[in-house]
């Protein structure tokens, strides 16, 4: 930012000049503006007595605020100040500094001083303004312009500080000092134009307003006590940061606002106490942060952290830090990696639990979880991202079940969502499907063999069923029946053999394909193959533990369809919610 202040040592004049006030306009001189006039031209603080600031309005320190304003502006031959400005400390100043719309070239340093009334730099263009250690009502300069900065380090402010689009081509500096109102902002800097705020270690009760400034470097709070009963103890939203915003091992008490923000760094509040019970602890929504968004060292989360919309380059937290359940916005914020917090599907669900969509009257916001997916398959962890998703599907769907409002449809998506949970995984793992078959396969061996021991498989075919050596196998030998087909009577089988034990002893059963509970389970239950084995065998019902097998039968070819169109569907993702 730069100033015109008009050229050579004629124009530097024409902008000092004072036409109205002369120094016989304040004689008789108070002792210590005789003091300041004797030592004008050394350019050294001009210290009265100690140089501290004054408790009590000591005749050897009091000095009328028109007569500052005399030397500020100028003075007159003779009595000059010297080109570094006016610098004096420890002064008791009466009065009120008024420099409203004043043009003042040199600097302005009255640190360590108390100040009756509250200076007033409304609209005024300066060089730099110093007041350090000062104790003072407050300060109006609401438009002032600085080529340097504005520095408030170590001072007593009982009033507002008001930069209402200000400039200022150097800081702002708070550090250390105190600043109290009884109501409004104990700095009101909204539209201002500056290069850092810094309020490092500053207790401010009243908060601060920087609502749609523009920081060409850093807004820096670190160590600091802010509190505001009712509103915004940080009131920052539309800000324009391109450093960092710094809060850490500050005590915020009330909310931080730094909502559709633009940061170009850091978002750092490690160690912080943000917020208050049942409010908003930290508004970061919709706002663009290009660095990282710090919250560990034993950060503590008192209220939400709102981060709706925003975008984030890294997120830098631990689980002690996050805010409790109900208290985190998700929706729609975009990060890019986790660096140095958990990097697990069991931490970070966790962590998308603390959201809470009810309380803004909305069932579920799929989109955290579709970011958190993405980001771990960005940083190589497909099975926690995979994880992630099937949590969201079941979440998604419970939540489209609620909304059914006919019980009918209820109870079939109830059906329909337990079936894709348990085979699929919503379709998220399709591979599940395939062991489904597994065990239907496995178990349909353990049935069918069981059967075949006990005898309860019979020939798939007519003519097998009617011909002799398998209906006689069905007799002892020690009975006889006579059979219109055949000339024979006397029973096949042995004492104790099962019909299928004894068919298959006939030589006639030789050309027979052999029963195998492992095929004969396959071929059921997938219904693309043909292994042979059901055109050639089936259980029988009359025998024991053929109406389990039979039922068994039924049922996995039924499974083998289901099963086999899901996996389809799974692979090709048409059961996926998105």
């Amino acid at each position: 930012m730069t100033l015109e202040w008009g050229a050579g040592a004629g124009g530097e004049l024409a902008q000092w000049a004072n036409p109205t006030a002369r120094l016989d306009d304040f004689r008789p001189l108070l002792p210590a503006e005789e003091e300041v006039v004797a030592k004008l031209l050394t350019g050294n603080f001009d210290r009265l007595g100690d140089g501290s600031r004054p408790s009590e309005p000591d005749p050897a320190r009091v000095v009328r605020a028109g007569f500052l304003r005399f030397l500020m502006l100028g003075g007159e031959e003779g009595c000059r100040p010297h080109e570094k400005g006016v610098r004096i400390s420890g002064a008791w100043i009466r009065d009120i500094l008024d420099l409203e719309a004043c043009r003042v070239f040199r600097d302005i340093g009255l640190n360590d001083c108390h100040f009756e009334a509250t200076p007033v730099l409304r609209a005024a263009i300066i060089n730099r303004l110093f007041l350090d250690g000062s104790q003072l009502p407050g300060l109006q300069a609401e438009r002032l312009e600085a080529r340097g900065g504005v520095y408030l380090r170590g001072a007593e402010v009982g009033g507002e500080v008001n930069l209402v689009q200000a400039r200022l081509g150097g800081n702002l500096e708070c550090d250390g000092a105190t600043l109290r109102v009884s109501d409004g902002h104990a700095l009101l800097a909204a539209s201002l134009e500056v290069r850092n705020v810094l309020a490092r270690g500053a207790t401010m009760r009243g908060g601060i307003n920087l609502s749609g400034a523009v920081l060409t470097a850093d807004l820096d709070c670190a160590g600091a006590a802010i509190t505001r009963d009712e509103g915004a103890a940080i009131e920052a939203s539309e800000v324009e940061v391109r450093g960092s915003v710094v809060l850490r091992s500050a005590r915020i008490e009330g909310e931080t606002r730094l909502g559709v923000a633009q940061i170009g760094g850091d978002v750092d509040a490690s160690g912080a106490t943000l917020g208050l019970a049942g409010g908003t602890a930290l508004e970061l929504s919709r706002s663009m942060i290009k660095g990282a968004f710090f919250l560990r060292q034993g950060a503590a989360v008192n209220g939400t952290l709102a981060l709706t919309g925003a975008t984030i380059g890294t997120i830098h937290d631990e689980p002690e830090s996050w805010p409790g359940p109900g208290d985190l916005l998700l929706n729609r914020c975009r990060y890019g990696a986790f660096i140095d917090g958990p990097v697990d599907a069991g931490s970070r669900l966790e962590w998308l639990a603390r959201q809470a969509p009810e309380r803004w009257s909305e069932d579920f916001w799929p989109q955290p979880y579709e970011q958190l997916a993405l980001v771990f398959r960005e940083m190589g962890h497909g099975e926690d991202a995979r994880a992630v998703l099937i949590v969201k599907e079941r979440l998604q769907r419970q939540a489209r079940r609620e909304r059914a409002k006919n019980p009918v449809l209820r109870a079939l998506l109830t059906a329909t969502d337990g079936i894709l949970g348990i085979t699929l995984a919503y379709g998220r793992q399709p591979l599940l499907a395939f062991v489904w078959l597994l065990l239907f396969w496995v178990l349909g061996v353990g049935i069918f063999a069981y059967a075949e021991r006990q005898g309860a498989v019979m020939p798939n075919s007519a003519v097998v069923l009617r011909a002799p050596e398998w209906t006689l196998c069905g007799i002892e030998t020690s009975e006889h029946r006579t059979l219109l087909a055949s000339n024979h009577s006397q029973g096949l089988a042995a004492p104790g053999q099962t019909q299928l034990d004894c068919f298959r002893a006939r030589w006639e059963a030789s050309s027979y394909p052999a029963f195998s509970p492992w095929m004969y389970s396959l071929d059921t239950l997938l219904p693309v193959l043909d292994m042979g084995q059901r055109t050639y065998w089936r259980p029988n019902p009359s025998k024991p533990g053929g109406r389990v097998a039979i039922n068994y039968f039924y049922f996995q070819s039924l499974v083998g369809w289901a099963l086999s169109l899901l996996a389809v569907a799974g692979f090709s993702g048409l059961v996926k919610s998105a």
